[in-house]
Formats: structure tokens, C-alpha cells, sequence
């Protein structure tokens, strides 16, 4: 039999599809990065789907490229490298396994997403740590998969929080459960039977293997669910802004408000980003990039359950001190940016990728450093935008603490117009040579697509001979994604 007749016996006939128009949709990542139409696309409904076209795919020596989340696909991790791959669309497996209220935990599907978990997490009383104005069809699994920041860093325990234990199918075929979860039996029902919630990510034994699937783009394995760690649904919610044309002013205070671990959600915008996260068509973004700051900090205070009104109101305090301390203010508005307009903008997933609204589309590069760090980086970006011709006052920027504030998550947006070819090519070489300048600056990139893969493993050849042992363990006959992160 032909590969799409083996798999249509596994999946069914309306659940495989070699249709041209349908795989365009696969193959047709934003991302620069070279990429190619797949041969076939098929779409398990369940774990013991996935592992038998896993063990399929090892038979032809056929590769497959997980992907879970709904378009546009814009880093290039889930886009084929390789031609005749086969996408496994993970995005009908759409179970949500469990919510535990006590425990604050939750066991997802790959195709549930952000706005499906935050619905049923509401009748619970729980909400989850979001990253920065996800698209409404992003999977769930796949952003804790890929660490992508989230806007609460004192709730992040551990740099991949909250991504805890998984199922996987590996490279190999074999099946497994990782952290607590492994400590059996290989069945959810009976351990949740058994108060056994899938709460610690380590294990199982002495290596945690759900560092090995973290920021690994499916080249590994593929992930069936996911336990992810909740939050107790806030009672008091604040959001409050400190402006300033200074970014040092403003990383005295970010320092001082996650020395004491005071703010809630804290991260940080230049007037160009900001404009793009709240505009809805172009003169809308223009006429809040004329009026914004130059670098806004947002700064969530919170209470819960305990005495929330008094944590809330402590904090407050405390915050607006640390604040006239390095010579600013704690508003509650800025410009006519009001207190419960940000929030309203940041409780719901985005309809599509809010970047592309200023002209239609955009590439980011992005990367880890210290938050001192952050102005040379950017006035490199500057350097090089100004050299290229690239409007400098058009790139955004993003500045999430990470862990606790142990490092900090730096972002450029590179707003272009996908029809004019001029824009696109220039904003494809800003992209390649910001790049390369960062990377001699000591950016980290730490989730490395495409071009970047190649930039960070080349700093460390031992780090890149250890990816390749664990690669040929996992993935033996190197089906799954190949191309990605440099193997």
C-alpha cells in the first residue's frame, strides 16, 4: 500500500489529505527561512493514532512535522524543511482531560487552546499565565512547549513553567508519560483514582525529559497532552503604567519591583509596540504612536483569595514608592489609555497575529539577555534598521522578565508590507543581519528557528554534539522535522 492508503487505515479516508489547497496552508510559513509544500497531511484523533503513524512513518523512512496550533504560522518551527513531509495536525485532539481546582492543575490536548482552556478554566474558579495577546487558535500545548514568556514572571517557577508532565510519542515509536506522571500506572483515570495529579515535571529517575521536548519543534517527538499549572482566578485585578522617554529610569524600577516581588504582570513597551497591540487598522496605530510614551512598564497587581483588597492595596503602595524613587509615577492611565482598557486588551486571546495589523505583516527576532543589556541591543537594531533604510521608529519592542526576573525575554518587531516586494526584501535583510549583530552581543537564543539554530549552536559545538546524541536517541531514523534546529 502507498503511505496515504496506510494511513488512511489508521485515521480514516476523511482525515488524510493530499489536496493542494490544503497543504498551501501547511506550507506557507511567514517565517524567512526556506520552506516547502508537505506531501500529505493527516490528523489523529487520538495517542494511539499518533504513535502508529509514528511507527509508520519509521517503516517508509517517511519524515512528519507535528503542528497543533490554527495560522498564520509565522516562526517557522511547524513548516516543512524537507520535501513530500507529512503534517501531523494535532488540532482536532481537543480534550480537556482535567482540571484539578486544589492542586491548580489542568491536563490538556494538543488542539485545545488558549480561549477553550481560559472558558472552562473560569468555571473553576483558575486562570492560566497567558503570553502577550495570543491568537485565539494557539495551541495550548504548543506555546508551553515552545517556553514562549508569559506576562506573570513571579508565577514562573522554573524557566519552562508552566509546562509540567506530558505524553509523547517519541521519534522512536515508543510511548511514554515524563515527570510524576511516569511513575505509573499508564493510565490518567487510575492515577487522578489515586490523587495523583501530574504535578511535578521532574522524572521520570534523574532526567527530566520534558526539557529534551521544550523549544525542540517537534524534532524529538510528539507531545499527546500536556499538564500545565493554573492560577486561582484573581478577585482584584489592577493594571498601572510608569512612562518615561528613559529606559534606564524604567529599569531602575523594574529592578526594584522584582527585587521584592511585588508586581503581578510586568512587562515592558516602546510607544511603536504599544500602538500595535492596541490599534485596530492603520490610523488608529498612528494615532496612538503620536500620543503613547516613549517606553511604557505595565504592571499588574493582584489579590486572591487571602484578604485580596489588602495585597492589592499593600502592593500599590509599595509600588508607587519604588516608582518616585527612580524619579516616575504609578498612573492608572497614560495618554487616554485607561486602566480598564489594557486589561480588557490583555484577558482575550487576538483574533489573529495583532502585529500584522500596521501593514499586514511582520518578523520578530527575539532572544534572552539581562535587562541592563537591553539598550545596546537596541541601538544596535537602530544601527542597523538606519543602515539598511529600515524606519526606525516603526519597530516595536517588547521586554518580558523571565523566572523571576533571572533574565529577560528582548523583542523586535519588524512591521512590512507582504505585497510590495521592496518592504519585504528589507525587512528579510534587517532580519539576517540584526541577527548576526545580536548574537556578537551575547544574545541568546534561546528558542532558536531557522537561521538562528545554526547562530547559537555554532558558539558551542558541545552543546551541538549533545543535541545530536540525543537526537539519534530519540529519533533514531530522523523523521521528525528534520531540518530543525540543526539536525
Amino acid at each position: 500500500m502507498s503511505m496515504k492508503e496506510e494511513l488512511v487505515s489508521v485515521v480514516g479516508i476523511s482525515h488524510v489529505s493530499d489536496d493542494p489547497k490544503e497543504l498551501a496552508q501547511y506550507g506557507g510559513d511567514r517565517n524567512f527561512d526556506f520552506h516547502v509544500r508537505p506531501g500529505l497531511v493527516v490528523k489523529p484523533q487520538n495517542a494511539e493514532q499518533v504513535k502508529k503513524i509514528v511507527e509508520l512513518a519509521n517503516q517508509a523512512k517517511t519524515p512528519l512535522v507535528p503542528v497543533s496550533s490554527g495560522g498564520p504560522h509565522v516562526k517557522g518551527g511547524s513548516a516543512p524543511s524537507v520535501p513530500e513531509a507529512i503534517m501531523v495536525d494535532l488540532s482536532g485532539m481537543k480534550k480537556i482531560l482535567s482540571i484539578n481546582r486544589q492542586q491548580r492543575m489542568a491536563v490538556v490536548e494538543p488542539g485545545v487552546t488558549y480561549s477553550e482552556l481560559q472558558a472552562a478554566l473560569a468555571k473553576e474558579d483558575l486562570e492560566i499565565n497567558f503570553p502577550l495577546k495570543p491568537r485565539a487558535n494557539k495551541s495550548v500545548g504548543a506555546s508551553v512547549l515552545e517556553t514562549e514568556p508569559r506576562l506573570n514572571p513571579m508565577h514562573q517557577w522554573a524557566f519552562i513553567d508552566p509546562l509540567r508532565c506530558v505524553e509523547v510519542t517519541w521519534g522512536d515509536g515508543n510511548q511514554m508519560y515524563t515527570g510524576e506522571a511516569a511513575g505509573g500506572p499508564k493510565d490518567l483515570e487510575k492515577q487522578w483514582s489515586a490523587e495523583k495529579w501530574q504535578v511535578s515535571g521532574t522524572g521520570p529517575w534523574m532526567l527530566d525529559f520534558y526539557r529534551v521536548l521544550a523549544g525542540a519543534q517537534g524534532s524529538m517527538g510528539i507531545v499527546t497532552w500536556a499538564a500545565v499549572r493554573c492560577n486561582v482566578k484573581k478577585r482584584v485585578d489592577r493594571m498601572y503604567f510608569v512612562k518615561s522617554d528613559s529606559l534606564q529610569r524604567i529599569t531602575d524600577f523594574v529592578y526594584k519591583a522584582m527585587k521584592f516581588r511585588f508586581p503581578d504582570e510586568l512587562f515592558l513597551l516602546n510607544n511603536a509596540q504599544l500602538a500595535y497591540l492596541l490599534g485596530k487598522n492603520d490610523s488608529e496605530i498612528e494615532g496612538w504612536k503620536a500620543i503613547l510614551p516613549k517606553w511604557a512598564a505595565l504592571v499588574g497587581v493582584s489579590g486572591r483569595e487571602v484578604v485580596p483588597e489588602l495585597r492589592a492595596e499593600t502592593r500599590s503602595k509599595d509600588l508607587a514608592d519604588f516608582a518616585q524613587s527612580c524619579g516616575l509615577e504609578l498612573l492608572t492611565g497614560v495618554s487616554k489609555l485607561s486602566e480598564e482598557a489594557i486589561k480588557k486588551e490583555l484577558s482575550m486571546p487576538s483574533d489573529g497575529n495583532w502585529k500584522d495589523t500596521y501593514k499586514g505583516s511582520s518578523q520578530d527576532i527575539f532572544f534572552v539577555t539581562q535587562l541592563e543589556k537591553a539598550e545596546v541591543f537596541i541601538q544596535k537594531m537602530n544601527e542597523v534598521a538606519t543602515e539598511l533604510g529600515y524606519p526606525v521608529n516603526e519597530i516595536g519592542i517588547y521586554i518580558q522578565p523571565l523566572h523571576m526576573g533571572s533574565s529577560y525575554h528582548l523583542e523586535f518587531t519588524l512591521p512590512y508590507d507582504p505585497g510590495s516586494v521592496k518592504e519585504k526584501e528589507l525587512a528579510k535583510k534587517v532580519y539576517e543581519k540584526a541577527s548576526v549583530e545580536m548574537l556578537k552581543l551575547d544574545a541568546y537564543y534561546y528558542r532558536p528557528y531557522g537561521i538562528w539554530a545554526d547562530l547559537q549552536l555554532n558558539k558551542d559545538a558541545q552543546s551541538r554534539m549533545v543535541l545530536k546524541k540525543m537526537k539519534d536517541i530519540f529519533d533514531p531514523n530522523g523523521i521528525m522535522n528534520p531540518g530543525k534546529i540543526s539536525l
